[in-house]
């Protein structure tokens, strides 16, 4: 594995982009550590090569720690920076640099580097990346069609409503719903939590909505039942599931502000539950996984709530969850005992030889 020359793409065109900016600084330092050459590359910037090539033993700017903001970066240039991402990636000396890498490493989350966009452009040049492929990517992204397909398979997940709010009224089902209790409603294709809201009646819903509506053309809502319980996270590798961990929160939702901001939530890992319902977890992670059509050589994060009677849910599966240092699939790493670079060594290693 030593020597090899490693393209990261980081940042992108989506609302995670501060995001995906922190998690890619912090793999490159992790591939430099493990003796690696590397390129960090955001294919959205207009100067997309952000450093490189660095050599073992160089350092990678902010990858100590890259500010994310309370709130996800506005989407107002989203179609510009669209067109970018997809020239980068078909053509030039982008194409040329990626093409010429033993690896790209994906350090993206949401929009085209989570959906499966990013992917199929990568399969289409013939280029060898980490995470799963394209179809797995677009299976997991639609969180409605994802968890009707977890549904399906016979996991526990908690009953939706799909509403589009601005072009139809509130559906008698999502009236419904918020009538009986407490209601999240949040995009479903969408990561990093933005956008979740909590409402508790027809009115607040209204006006969640109306907020969704305003931030993009075509914003399609998943309604669910607000689920009381206590929240957990589970990652798999291959077919290694990591000890689970528990989201200690002091709000009532997991939001993109307490992800990202220090002190927001205690992350608790292994979790302090028993044996046997950890083993659940980590078993239902496991099958989810394969339900999406994850392969053995990719990873990914499934997220549960449970209920009032504490019965776990599963709320979505994750293709690429965060990287940074706050991030969950390297606390679980931590759990395991591993360092932040043996998890990058890890994620390599998935890809399988060049």
């Amino acid at each position: 594995m030593n020597g090899m020359r490693v393209v990261v793409v980081c940042g992108g065109e989506s609302a995670e982009r501060e995001v995906s900016l922190a998690s890619g600084r912090s793999v490159a330092a992790a591939l430099l550590e493990l003796g690696h050459e590397v390129v960090l590359v955001d294919p959205a910037a207009g100067e997309p090569v952000l450093a490189g090539p660095l050599r073992p033993g160089e350092a990678v700017d902010g990858a100590d720690g890259v500010a994310v903001g309370k709130e996800p970066p506005s989407l107002a240039g989203q179609a510009r920076a669209r067109e970018r991402v997809h020239a980068a990636l078909t053509g030039g000396p982008v194409l040329e640099l990626l093409r010429g890498a033993d690896l790209v490493f994906l350090a993206l989350h949401g929009g085209w580097g989570e959906d499966g966009h990013v992917q199929a452009l990568l399969e289409t040049a013939g280029v060898r990346f980490t995470g799963a492929d394209s179809a797995a990517c677009a299976a997991a992204w639609h969180k409605g069609r994802a968890q009707a397909v977890l549904g399906a398979a016979g996991l526990p997940v908690p009953e939706r409503v799909l509403w589009r709010p601005g072009a139809e009224e509130m559906p008698s089902a999502v009236r419904r719903l918020v009538t009986a209790g407490p209601v999240v409603a949040k995009p479903v294709a969408e990561g990093s939590s933005v956008s979740v809201h909590r409402a508790a009646s027809p009115p607040e819903l209204e006006r969640a909505a109306a907020e969704a509506a305003a931030a993009g053309s075509g914003v399609e809502l998943m309604v669910e039942p607000f689920l009381p319980g206590r929240e957990f996270t589970v990652a798999v590798l291959g077919g290694e599931t990591l000890p689970v961990v528990e989201i200690e929160l002091t709000t009532p939702l997991f939001d993109y502000a307490a992800k990202y901001q220090p002190g927001a939530v205690n992350e608790v890992c292994p979790a302090h539950v028993p044996d046997d319902f950890a083993d659940r977890l980590r078993g239902l992670a496991s099958r989810a996984h394969r339900a999406l059509g994850f392969g053995p050589g990719t990873y990914s994060r499934t997220d549960f709530r449970c209920d009032a009677a504490g019965e776990p849910m599963c709320l979505e599966v994750n293709a690429l969850p965060g990287l940074t240092a706050g991030s969950l699939l390297p606390r679980a790493a931590d759990g395991a005992g591993w360092t932040y670079a043996d998890l990058i060594r890890r994620l390599v290693d998935l890809a399988g030889p060049a």
